[in-house]
């Protein structure tokens, strides 16, 4: 007697039900398995991507110096990008750990002495009376305005402590993310062939034109944002060493992260030409005074040079990518989180008009 066909062909579809379950569930525990091993190296190893991405143009000029050796273009390249990156930070890092510990110092050393608020600052807005009242207290009574000021000098101090910490760790992915940037340049072809299949197993036909968009993007903003962050970090720097403004370290730090977030040094610039009036001669403080204009200000003609035509993307988006990326993986995030989402948002913008060409 023969076995019914619908019960053969239900035990034949349980029984690769059952199957793919199996290998599904082996396929998901194979990836968490493998994410959670490259889990520390992902950070690096896409910032190594972006330096690669960014720098390739210089890659491509120096290989045709070098006769097409490809091994020794790509030593000398991250040789290079050692001294000329990793060595400033490491500078800022040693500076910005002194000025951390000279801060430190002071508090320890006890109380000092506040001069008296003038009387313009109770008129000024918003700000002017609490100020003055919170001013006045710290000139006759230092001891109750810290505990007045207790809770956000914790958070600023466990902030600052944070970054201190990351901030060795950091200067180690920067040099592991330069070493892989090499290692990804010396590979170029096989990499941009490997980017090449992997974008037309996803996307088809279009493969191969959202590779070229995600590296213009990479290319851009990279150079745009996180090139002219750097250049105003070593003139903020520079600037601030010679004038001999305190804790200039810490400055150049905050200068970096407000260049990054596309707010622009013009705050620290200020505040420190505010402190050369205050503090020096008059022709000095002029000077220093142009020179911050100058640094301030240079950004909107570099970003043009740099960033190229077709890659505008929102203040909102690097803002975001800045922050969260920082949030997630420390100091290196600062600067992947801005390039990652402003490629994020250039590739659905470019799907978005794909779907809807009326709206294009």
């Amino acid at each position: 007697m023969s076995e019914n066909p619908t019960s053969i062909s239900t035990q034949q579809f349980t029984r690769n039900a059952v199957e793919a379950t199996i290998r599904i569930g082996v396929l998901l525990v194979l990836v968490a398995w493998c994410f959670q091993i490259t889990r520390p190296f992902i950070g690096p190893i896409v910032w190594g991507v972006i330096i690669a991405i960014a720098i390739f143009p210089i890659h491509r000029a120096l290989l045709t110096l070098l006769g097409g050796r490809n091994g020794l273009s790509a030593s000398l390249l991250t040789v290079v990008m050692l001294v000329v990156l990793v060595w400033p930070t490491v500078l800022l890092t040693a500076a910005l750990l002194d000025n951390l510990q000279l801060l430190s110092e002071t508090l320890d050393a006890g109380p000092f002495e506040v001069p008296p608020p003038p009387e313009s600052v109770a008129g000024w807005p918003f700000i002017g009376p609490s100020l003055y009242q919170l001013w006045d207290l710290a000139s006759t009574n230092m001891d109750a305005a810290l505990i007045e000021l207790k809770p956000q000098i914790e958070a600023i101090a466990s902030w600052l402590l944070t970054v201190a910490a990351g901030t060795g760790l950091g200067v180690l992915q920067f040099v592991l993310s330069i070493i892989v940037s090499g290692i990804l340049i010396a590979h170029s072809a096989a990499g941009h062939g490997f980017a090449q299949k992997f974008a037309i197993r996803l996307s088809g036909d279009r493969g191969s034109a959202i590779v070229d968009l995600a590296e213009a993007t990479v290319r851009g903003v990279a150079r745009g944002v996180i090139g002219v962050a750097f250049i105003q970090m070593l003139l903020v720097g520079l600037g601030l060493g010679i004038a001999g403004v305190p804790w200039a370290g810490l400055w150049t730090f905050l200068a970096l992260l407000l260049a990054i977030m596309q707010i622009g040094v013009a705050p620290i610039m200020i505040g420190a030409i505010i402190y050369m009036f205050t503090t020096a001669d008059t022709v000095p403080a002029v000077l220093f005074l142009i020179y911050g204009v100058f640094v301030s200000t240079i950004d909107n003609v570099l970003k043009p040079l740099l960033m190229g035509r077709g890659l505008d993307v929102p203040m909102a988006i690097i803002l975001v990518g800045t922050i969260g990326g920082m949030l997630a993986t420390g100091i290196v995030g600062l600067f992947i989180g801005a390039v990652v989402l402003a490629v994020g948002y250039k590739l659905f913008m470019t799907w978005l008009d794909a779907e809807n060409p009326a709206a294009a």
